[in-house]
């Protein structure tokens, strides 16, 4: 008899057959291409006045080449690879390096000074005119690697001078000598070999050292070491605006970049520790000269490193600026100097500065500002999340003042300038959200003054597109777009303007209106942080910071209401923010006030009355369902306190918590099908889950608290839209009801009073199906069957007779066989699981005596087998899996 495998493992095997047949195949291509290469004969040598035409002939007595595969490729003639030529020259110029090296170190001294000399002289200048004669002869690979060599050597050279001809001199200052002689040797060096790549970036490196370490070796304070890192930044700026080669502008850039950001935070710390204005000058100076060398290098540098040293100018001239008056005023009150010099840079707009360049000082001043605001986000947040702590003990009493409510170890004294800072740049959004029309009329030229593909410099200098910068041409970069003779500038700015690369004023739209948003939304945020911020550094009593808050979340909810009607471009941001301002100042607001019993009533009956209001004026959207949830949760907090006012168990108060619920079930069927009902009445069966878990520790009140529920699920059940979800979760809340209760009394003979329930609910189910036969079995008998068969089922599992689970046993099966033979689905599935369950509580000894006899090894070996099986016919399982399916799922 021939095994027929199934589908999948004939297909499994049908692949891996292929892929052997794809792997053979390729190996015999490649030896058949190996083969054709070795048969090719040689080509023959070009000399001068071969004729090219006869270039396809094949030579005389010599047979053609076989013919090639269409697509085929010969393989190219071996050659030494430029990476193994690279390596071997490395390591010859690594292993002289080392020679020089253990020479220098250990034969030095064994040699007289005319020896010495004459080595120095003579090895030093073979290894610098060595190059020369490789470049002649093309060999530039190994004329680069002994170059190496001579760089190595002239620093050894100049070691050995120091040890043996000078050495009482000072360390510092002869390396500052050695390494501006070395500098311009080795740019002298490269200019004459212009080939070489290594000696100019070399001379870039050893540049960055003679002045520091001249200044360093002369003792000089640090502002003089600053104004050396500054020289050595402008020169290393210079040789990558104008040097020549890539690796020359890279080690100048890289340099000038490190020594610029140190001598920036010599300025830096500097001034910031000055002891008075005077000596903050000095400093000063210092940053602003480093200003004004970045600005000098941004007017001609491409766009990027043009907005960057913008960055650089503006940041340094803060701290140049606001240095001065900060070291005038307390520690507390410096940040407001460096603010109003953050805030000032904003007239670079008026300037002729290139666009990139003004750019980056435009970053700069946001940078500042937002830094200032960074700096407040500690107070603000122990003000918002401070009453946490106030959960521990709600309502032990008022404490004396705000801060005291917060409970935060935070030195408030040092934030007395936040709120200011809160404020000016709350007062700034603001202004700019409410004159943007003006704000973009200001802005327009800074915006016009690059023209397309320029990169922010003056005209004449290289830009970002353009091919002397790197870039790509634009198209049409001559001077009009192709195809047209008009100049990019065509159209002028008369009308709607039109910015860098033609783009029009209505295509800039989206972006300038979502700017003009997040303006009106950061206003909103800081003015409320600097006030909220304010209370707690005045330190005001507690009765006048929960009012406060309260009324700024009232002042909130009218702007979330008001500022979608207000018509003004990119207002959609600012009702958001208010919005999501209000509940996190509402839920703060709330925490504060359970400090004390009258407040906590106060401010959560007026949160619920604002809310309600605000749902109630606001137009149709996520905004009104938003403060309908938050009036319906003030309203369930308050119930809870009413509960503790009147001396309450938790469990004893959880009856009284369903009566938002309630009000919620009868808001929803007023509303109907309005957006707001299914959240308000999602809240509210929020709330009664609540309740429910406050009365789980007492089964009597818990039994209660869920009939309760289910009466709400009924009530709203009545309407069409809900009775899908709502009927069964009545249905089911009753049933469980009733088992807690039996519980609850001890009941060991639950079937009294199950039955009379089950009987009439089977009727009932009955009467429903004839008469809408297309009802499903769930709704009509499932809540009935339920009533009786699980209890009784938990009961049996614990009863030691043996009567409860056979009688539970019969009905389970008479249920499913029912439930097979009409077509019913809860039938056969109730029937079936309790039938299962029942049996398993039946078998559970047998089994445990059984398993226990067997040896240890079987069981693992039985379930392995089980999926072996199951495994091998997955297949025919997995349609096994769909037909039953699709059987339970004809089912009502």
């Amino acid at each position: 008899m021939e095994h027929v495998p199934p589908p999948a493992e004939e297909l499994a095997r049908l692949d891996r057959e292929l892929a052997e047949l794809d792997a053979r195949r390729a190996q015999l291509l490649t030896r058949r291409a190996w083969l054709l290469a070795a048969l090719r004969p040689p080509a023959p040598t070009a000399a001068p006045g071969w004729n090219p035409p006869a270039w396809g002939a094949p030579a005389a007595g010599r047979p053609c080449a076989p013919a090639q595969p269409w697509g085929y490729v010969p393989p190219k003639q071996p050659s030494a690879p430029r990476s193994a030529q690279n390596v071997l020259l490395t390591l010859g110029g690594l292993l002289l390096t080392v020679a020089a090296v253990a020479f220098t170190l250990v034969s030095w001294g064994s040699m007289g000074i005319g020896g010495r000399s004459a080595v120095l002289a003579a090895v030093t200048v073979g290894a610098l005119a060595v190059p020369a004669v490789l470049l002649r002869r093309g060999l530039t690979a190994t004329a680069e690697a002994l170059a190496a060599l001579a760089l190595v050597l002239t620093l050894l050279d100049a070691y050995a001078v120091h040890a043996v001809a000078a050495p009482d001199t000072d360390g510092l200052g002869f390396t500052a000598v050695a390494a501006a002689v070395l500098a311009a040797l080795w740019t002298a060096y490269g200019l004459a070999l212009g080939k070489l790549r290594l000696p100019l970036p070399a001379a870039v490196v050893l540049a960055q050292w003679p002045l520091l370490f001249g200044a360093w070796a002369a003792g000089a304070p640090a502002l003089v070491v600053g104004w050396a890192l500054l020289a050595t930044a402008v020169l290393d700026g210079a040789i990558a605006l104008w040097g020549k080669g890539t690796g020359v502008r890279v080690a100048a850039c890289v340099g000038g970049s490190v020594m610029a950001f140190s001598a920036l935070m010599v300025g830096l710390t500097l001034s910031v520790t000055a002891s008075g204005p005077l000596g903050a000058l000095a400093p000063g100076a210092l940053l602003l000269t480093a200003a004004a060398a970045a600005l000098a290098g941004a007017w001609r540098a491409p766009r990027g490193f043009a907005r960057a040293g913008g960055v650089v100018a503006g940041l340094a001239t803060v701290a140049a600026v606001g240095g001065v008056p900060a070291a005038a005023l307390p520690q507390d009150w410096g940040v407001l100097a460096y603010l109003a010099a953050g805030l000032a840079l904003t007239a670079v707009v008026g300037t002729p500065l290139p666009r990139n360049a003004a750019l980056g000082v435009l970053v700069a001043s946001a940078a500042v500002v937002a830094g200032a605001v960074a700096g407040t986000v500690p107070g603000v947040a122990a003000v918002l999340l401070g009453p946490v702590t106030l959960l521990s003990d709600v309502w032990a009493g008022s404490p004396e003042g705000f801060r005291s409510a917060l409970g935060s170890t935070l030195p408030w004294t040092g934030l007395a300038a936040a709120p200011v800072v809160l404020a000016v740049s709350a007062g700034l959004l603001g202004a700019a959200y409410r004159w943007w029309p003006s704000l973009t009329r200001i802005a327009a030229p800074l915006i016009a003054r690059e023209a397309p593909g320029s990169g922010g410099g003056p005209a004449g200098a290289p830009g970002a597109g353009t091919p002397e910068a790197g870039g790509a041409a634009a198209p049409g970069a001559s001077g009009a777009p192709h195809g047209t003779g008009a100049p990019w500038y065509a159209g002028g700015w008369a009308g709607a303007p039109r910015y860098a690369g033609g783009a029009s004023a209505a295509r800039r739209r989206p972006s300038e209106a979502a700017l003009r948003g997040a303006a009106g939304a950061g206003a909103a945020v800081l003015g409320w942080g600097a006030l909220l911020l304010a209370g707690a550094v005045l330190d005001v009593s507690y009765a006048v910071a929960v009012a406060g808050e309260t009324a700024l979340v009232a002042g909130l909810l009218a702007l979330a209401v008001r500022g979608a009607g207000s018509g003004r471009e990119g207002s959609a941001a600012v009702p958001v923010t208010a919005l999501v301002a209000a509940v996190a100042g509402a839920v703060s607001a709330g925490l504060l006030s359970l400090a004390s019993e009258g407040a906590s009533y106060a401010v959560f009956g007026a949160l619920a009355a604002l809310f309600a209001g605000a749902a109630v004026r606001a137009g149709a959207g996520v905004e009104r369902a938003v403060f309908a949830v938050a009036a319906t949760v003030g309203c369930t907090v308050l119930t809870g306190f009413a509960g503790r006012s009147l001396g309450l168990a938790p469990h004893e108060a959880a009856p009284l918590m369903l009566l938002v619920p309630a009000l919620t079930v009868l808001f929803g069927a007023r509303l109907r099908r309005n957006p707001v009902a299914l959240p308000v009445e999602l809240t509210g069966a929020l709330g009664a889950l609540v309740a429910v878990g406050l009365a789980v520790p007492d089964a009597p009140f818990l039994a209660l608290v869920l009939a309760l529920c289910g009466v709400l699920a009924a009530g709203a059940a009545v309407r069409p839209e809900r009775r899908p979800v709502a009927a069964c979760l009545a249905a089911a809340l009753f049933v469980l009801a009733t088992w807690v209760r039996l519980a609850a009394s001890e009941v060991s003979f639950p079937e009294a009073y199950t039955l009379p329930v089950t009987v009439p609910a089977l009727v009932v189910g009955f009467l429903r199906r004839r008469k809408d036969p297309e009802a499903s079995s769930w709704a009509a008998y499932g809540p009935g069957l339920a009533a009786t068969l699980l209890p009784s089922l938990a009961v049996a599992w614990t009863d030691p007779d043996w009567q409860r689970p056979l009688l539970l046993g019969v009905s389970a099966l008479v249920i499913t066989l029912l439930g097979a033979r009409y077509r019913l689905q809860a039938l056969l599935l109730l029937g079936g699981a309790v039938l299962a369950l029942d049996g398993l509580h039946e078998l559970a000894p047998y089994v445990v005596q059984v398993a226990g006899a067997l040896p240890r090894w079987l069981p693992p070996a039985l379930a392995g087998l089980l999926l072996l099986v199951v495994g091998a016919t997955y297949e025919q399982r997995l349609r096994d899996a769909r037909r039953l399916k699709d059987a339970l799922g004809r089912m009502r």
